[in-house]
């Protein structure tokens, strides 16, 4: 079945990595030297993957299109890092968490791939704590661990709310160590517009300073894209507004596959749409789930305030659902079951668009517990109630600040009003063991590739995979091509294909910015979220599918045709720079579209509605569907499809149940 090759090492699963390390090809110090690798993007997968690289001898060029790397949008993950440390003594291992994430993926992911993620996520840990990372600890001094969706063990290790800040921090600090010594070459406010390939190699970029427009030439003896996911294709997203799917777009375009699109994460806690204002959604961190508790009312269409309405009128359907798993069921699971209570008419606020979560329960039994250690066994409700809050606000505090600011509503004392959106893309450029693309000397790490999470990301574990990626995977897989390349010298910049590249580049700026047209960049991206919303997102049909094709086919001829774009080239232009990352969602759009129609089940994050139990959880076709759709690119927007088939042979594949 698989016309691809993912390089797996053959051998038991649980030695296959340690193996792999021992006899690796190796470059020696010397040699590293003069070995020159690109990375593009800077956040927790590029950061880390740069540092190591230049601490390993390598010279490393890193680019961002941000003005800092602690831009990069990994500061805005809230609620924790997995890793298999069993600190609880709750039954935690490296094949638990592994076992997790190929069923929280709904047995649509790698086996070696995700096993060697669980390997090394302790190493994470270590590292980060090593770094100064202020991750919280326990009053013995331990770090501290919660729970998170899709397990039954703590394994999520966290700072309040604001983890993926910390691991920025740590990872930005090691890189701007390297840039300190020289070791690493920064460049801010660039970006990737081409991959440059040389005898079916990549070479090198094409990249554009975004404050003088200037297109530059940069030469590698290997490329690594670790530019995050593609979320922002539905407009509104908990996606920082920059983040893009350009890079690896371009490279998807010289010959990269680009492996399961459809792939979409929905998150169950965000705070609702307010209107056709907003520009972008705000993530409420899984974390509140381990101590919030959500609900709707039990009668249709009630318009009582929360407070008003009592306990055995509240229905907490996930806990009816999911007695197993109860509020920690998986986002897919989560984000389907929160829509189909609104679909069915008990939806709470003004849009009717979001149900309760509701933390009381918790504080009063944290106040419980404060009181008990202060010596009152006996704690009246107020006292438990202010006590509780004392706990909830030390854990999440600023999560709570950050609802309040945005709704003008205090969450201390009235539940919040949650609603899934897109948050994070499992699909990406296909990656084989090592990290390789299918084009020879082009790496992808973190959210931009595929390869660790299935159809559906257990949460706390994108930013395990971008720090396992960038500091313990890839510093060793890369040394087994650049083994090969050490005889390679420098290639000059003026090479035909760094010119035809750059021509490639600037022929699509000049294309934009003349075309003068009367609709905004922003108003195509609106339509094409829209449709990508309606027509592919939470729930898809074959209908819809179809529809959403033709719709995006034809506000891409229009898009050609009618985008104004102000400005010049030679200049800062950010609505330049939006046009080109538009034009790469829309299609983008059409692939994932193309991709879930030609997907016939549901599985994770794809739902299709024809493929469902009666209970209306996902159904799998584990005869047909067991592969990564990995797509070619060809002339004229088309796509070729290419298969490489899941085998699982130390797990036994079921219907995955949260009960």
């Amino acid at each position: 079945m698989s016309d691809i090759n993912s390089n797996i090492p053959e051998g038991d699963l649980a030695t296959k990595w340690t193996k792999y390390k021992s006899s690796v090809p190796l470059v020696n110090p010397a040699n590293k030297r003069s070995i020159e690798v690109i990375v593009v993007g800077s956040g927790l997968a590029g950061a880390s993957a740069a540092a190591t690289l230049a601490e390993m001898g390598y010279k490393v060029k890193c680019f961002c299109f941000q003005d800092s790397p602690r831009r990069a949008h990994s500061i805005a993950a809230q609620g924790g890092i997995n890793a298999a440390k069993n600190y609880q003594n709750d039954g935690d291992s490296v094949y638990r968490l592994f076992y997790d994430t190929i069923k929280g993926g709904d047995y649509r992911a790698r086996e070696a791939n995700v096993h060697r993620l669980a390997e090394v996520s302790a190493n994470i840990i270590d590292q980060c704590v090593a770094q100064g990372v202020p991750l919280a600890r326990e009053y013995g001094g331990l770090l501290d661990n919660r729970s998170f969706g899709g397990t039954q063990v703590q394994r999520t290790f966290y700072a309040a709310g604001q983890t993926g800040q910390q691991l920025l921090l740590g990872a930005y600090s090691a890189l701007e160590r390297q840039i300190g010594m020289g070791k690493v070459e920064m460049y801010t406010r660039h970006e990737m517009l081409e991959v440059v390939k040389i005898d079916g190699k990549a070479r090198g970029i094409i990249a554009r300073n975004l404050i003088t427009g200037e297109i530059e030439r940069h030469f590698g003896h290997a490329v690594v894209l670790g530019t995050g996911g593609y979320g922002n294709v539905f407009y509104l997203s908990t996606n920082a507004m920059g983040s893009n799917v350009t890079a690896a777009w371009k490279a998807h375009k010289q010959g990269a596959y680009f492996a399961n699109p459809c792939y979409t994460q929905i998150h169950p806690t965000c705070i609702p749409v307010s209107g056709d204002h907003q520009s972008k959604l705000t993530l409420m961190s899984e974390s509140l789930r381990n101590d919030g508790r959500i609900w709707v009312p039990k009668k249709k269409d009630d318009n009582r305030k929360a407070s008003e309405i009592p306990e055995d009128e509240r229905d907490y359907y996930l806990e009816r659902r999911y007695p197993a798993f109860g509020n920690l069921v998986p986002r897919d699971v989560a984000s389907r079951a929160a829509k189909e209570r609104c679909d069915a008419g008990y939806g709470v606020g003004a849009s009717k668009l979001a149900v309760y979560l509701d933390f009381k329960a918790n504080t009063e039994r944290y106040g419980r517990i404060e009181a008990s250690k202060a010596g009152n066994h006996n704690p009246d409700k107020e006292t438990c109630m202010r006590l509780g809050t004392a706990v909830i606000k030390e854990k999440y505090g600023n999560l709570f600040d950050m609802y309040a600011q945005i709704t003008g509503e205090n969450p201390y004392e009235t539940p919040m009003r949650i609603y899934p959106a897109v948050h994070y893309t499992m699909g990406g450029l296909w990656v084989d063991y090592n990290l390789m693309t299918s084009v020879p000397g082009l790496y992808c790490t973190g959210e931009a590739n595929f390869s660790d999470h299935g159809a559906n990301r257990l949460g706390a574990s994108a930013l395990m995979q971008g720090l396992a990626d960038g500091y313990f995977v890839l510093p060793y897989t890369i040394g087994a091509y650049l083994s090969k390349e050490i005889s390679v010298k420098a290639i000059p910049t003026d090479h035909p294909a760094f010119v035809e590249a750059e021509e490639r580049a600037k022929g699509i700026l000049n294309t934009l910015i003349n075309i003068k047209g009367t609709k905004s960049v922003d108003h195509f991206h609106k339509r094409l979220g829209h449709i990508m919303w309606e027509k592919c997102g939470m729930a898809r049909n074959e209908q819809g599918l179809k529809e959403a094709i033709e719709e995006i086919r034809a506000l891409r001829a229009e898009f050609w045709s009618n985008v104004r774009v102000p400005g010049s080239v030679d200049e800062l232009n950010t609505e330049l720079e939006k046009a080109g990352r538009v034009a790469d969602f829309i299609e983008l759009g059409e692939l994932m579209c193309i991709d879930a129609l030609n997907r016939n089940e549901s599985c994770g994050g794809h739902f299709r509605e024809e493929y469902q139990t009666e209970e209306g959880e996902a159904l799998r076709d584990d005869e047909n569907y067991a592969y990564v759709a990995a797509w070619e690119f060809k002339e004229g927007v088309n796509f070729e499809l290419h298969k490489e088939e899941l085998k699982f042979e130390n797990i036994k594949v079921a219907q995955r149940s949260y009960k």
